[in-house]
């Protein structure tokens, strides 16, 4: 049995130690917010926060999975999260959606640990997570409208 803390809440799985943690939440749990992108650890649509770390669940086996593990789910009652959520929706993010999911949770580990990140800090540290669609430079702003370094726009 694995024992995994997903959103605040505790799930006894009977899956094998090295499945990786995407298949965990998605297939076995039924949260679906988490993508399938790559499998490699490439794209970052199955990223997830691991004790607050930005974490590819693609290639993390589930018997790695050892602390808290938080889902794009729960971005709704983050602080953060909802701040990176509604820049998103303020500058229209979003295109086919896909990597959203990724995006947001690699963004939200970010500014948790920079507050105020300078762009070369958010262009390295979203480097990893892909979007086909090629929103980047509003991604960019999303999350500098996030930090309170853009106004806002009114919706």
């Amino acid at each position: 049995m694995i024992s995994l803390n997903i959103n605040g809440q505790q799930h006894e799985l009977d899956v094998p130690d090295n499945m990786p943690l995407l298949w965990a939440i998605r297939d076995v749990i039924g949260m679906k917010g988490t993508k399938f992108g790559c499998g490699i650890a490439q794209c970052g649509a199955c990223t997830v926060h691991l004790d607050g770390v930005a974490t590819r669940s693609c290639v993390t086996p589930v018997s790695a999975a050892k602390g808290k593990i938080t889902t794009i789910e729960a971005m709704a009652d983050d602080a953060v999260g909802k701040k990176v959520q509604q820049a998103w929706l303020d500058l229209g993010v979003a295109q086919c959606g896909y990597c959203q999911g990724g995006q947001i949770m690699n963004a939200t580990a970010l500014l948790k640990k920079s507050p105020q990140p300078d762009t070369r800090e958010i262009t390295e540290a979203m480097a990893g997570n892909l979007c086909r669609c090629g929103t980047y430079n509003r991604i960019l702003a999303a999350i500098e409208q996030a930090a309170g370094k853009q106004e806002e726009t009114s919706s």
